[in-house]
């Protein structure tokens, strides 16, 4: 039996991937609706973000798939770097110091419980 997955992936996103990879931990494994109610309560800016893909990641299962939603389960979700986006900013004595301004694509893979 093959199993069903269904993928979301939002790239460019304009947060660092190390940030996004703290939220990760706490969602991957658990069934979808538990992870989102655990990133609901999260005050970080990441976790609004990697829910929204997990949404993406559902709607896709239920568009294209036979796939029963309520089953779904949070396989893996990967962080990745994107391009960095370099900017100066002005300091003393007319030098300029590097700003890194990092994305992140952000890949979130469900999959049906096997239970």
């Amino acid at each position: 039996m093959s199993v069903m997955e269904a993928r979301a992936v939002s790239k460019y996103v304009r947060i660092s991937p190390q940030k996004v990879r703290m939220m990760v931990g706490a969602v991957k494994g658990k069934r979808v609706e538990d992870g989102l109610n655990i990133l609901k309560f999260m005050p970080q800016k990441a976790a609004s973000i990697v829910e929204k893909v997990i949404r993406s990641a559902v709607a896709n299962a239920d568009q294209n798939m036979d796939i029963d939603v309520d089953s779904l389960v949070i396989r893996n979700i990967i962080a990745d770097q994107g391009p960095t986006l370099k900017r100066f900013r002005a300091r003393a004595r007319g030098r300029g110091t590097r700003i890194l301004k990092r994305t992140a694509h952000i890949t979130v893979i469900l999959a049906e419980d096997s239970i």
